[in-house]
């Protein structure tokens, strides 16, 4: 079963790249006309975000009470965005990547799982900070429409989501195991006239939320320590700024703070909005209008999207598909890290 489930990833990946294949050409010829010094220091800073995130997976794990190789993460890290890119599902998709990774190692899952869930939450909400300062650029400049404020509103209904069951999970396992199964009966229920029979198992939220229960006790008097990986999840996103200035410059278009900062939060909320894979094909069209509004000439806005888009989603998909590939052919190997 698990041999299927690698095939069947690895197939997303190869039809997501044959389906785009247009667009891979239209990125190439937009590369052509870069300056390639920009573009690789855009490249370098690229690269410090795959690092960057690798190292914040580092900071959750030791303080659920794990401590896991800098390497073998960055190499989880990195397969788990190649799983990301192509499943849309708000960023829990990798997750996946880590369970089985924990499974293959002999981790607590429980724990394995509270590191996802606090991932996905400070991404979350180091995001909406700076999206609160894209809503001030875009007001200023009175380009805040209908569609960017339903599209806050949707990841911060999510981020809320998020933080009130990882809240329950941390006061209960009773809990959160009781909103864990109203959840799983309200998708059967929506589900149950389509595929005719039940999508979730109830009696599995409640495991679940066990398992949770029992990772995020390992949090308990460490309060202090979760602005780490918050400060981390800002330094993300400061560094996919960095790369969208560098994209700018690559092409010799002049920009502000606010154009960067303004530009930067609707590529990346419609991003974790979308419904197709990582933003493909709305993103590019969003950014680009994003960067026109705020006066950047319409052919620019093109080639500074296509490029961005190049750095920030195709080349992750191709490193993080060779990972993925990588650790999949890993055999299975007795435990090197042991729980605290």
């Amino acid at each position: 079963m698990r041999k299927i489930v690698i095939v069947i990833v690895l197939f997303l990946g190869i039809a997501l790249v044959l389906f785009s294949f247009s667009e891979l050409k239209n990125i190439s010829d937009t590369l052509k006309h870069s300056n390639w010094r920009f573009l690789a220091v855009a490249l370098f800073f690229e690269c410090l975000w795959l690092y960057n995130v690798a190292i914040m997976y580092g900071v959750l794990y030791r303080l659920v009470g794990l401590h896991e190789d800098k390497k073998r993460l960055l190499l989880v890290a990195t397969a788990a965005t190649f799983v990301n890119v192509i499943a849309p599902t708000a960023g829990i998709g990798g997750m996946a990547v880590f369970l089985d990774d924990a499974k293959r190692r002999n981790l607590s899952s429980g724990r394995v799982t509270v590191v996802g869930a606090l991932f996905v939450l400070f991404d979350y909400v180091a995001f909406l900070c700076i999206l609160a300062l894209g809503w001030v650029v875009l007001i200023r400049r009175n380009n805040l429409n209908a569609g960017e404020i339903t599209a806050s509103l949707i990841l911060l209904g999510l981020a809320i989501a998020f933080a009130v069951l990882i809240y329950l999970g941390y006061r209960s396992a009773t809990a959160l195991g009781n909103a864990l199964a109203w959840m799983a009966r309200l998708v059967n229920r929506i589900l149950r006239p389509f595929i005719h029979r039940e999508y979730l198992s109830e009696g599995r939220s409640h495991e679940f939320a066990a398992e949770m229960a029992e990772g995020l006790s390992t949090i308990r008097g460490k309060k202090r320590n979760l602005i780490w990986p918050f400060l981390f999840a800002l330094n993300s996103k400061a560094l996919l700024i960095c790369v969208l200035a560098f994209t700018f410059l690559a092409f010799g278009t002049p920009f502000t703070v606010g154009t960067l900062v303004g530009g930067f939060s609707i590529g990346y909320l419609f991003l974790i909005v979308s419904p197709t894979p990582s933003g493909l094909g709305i993103v590019e069209g969003m950014l680009t209008v994003a960067l026109n509004t705020l006066r950047v000439k319409l052919d620019a806005a093109v080639l500074i999207t296509m490029a961005y888009r190049a750095l920030t989603f195709w080349f992750p998909l191709a490193v993080g598909g060779v990972a993925f590939r990588l650790l999949q052919g890993k055999p299975k190997e007795k435990p090197t890290v042991t729980d605290r």
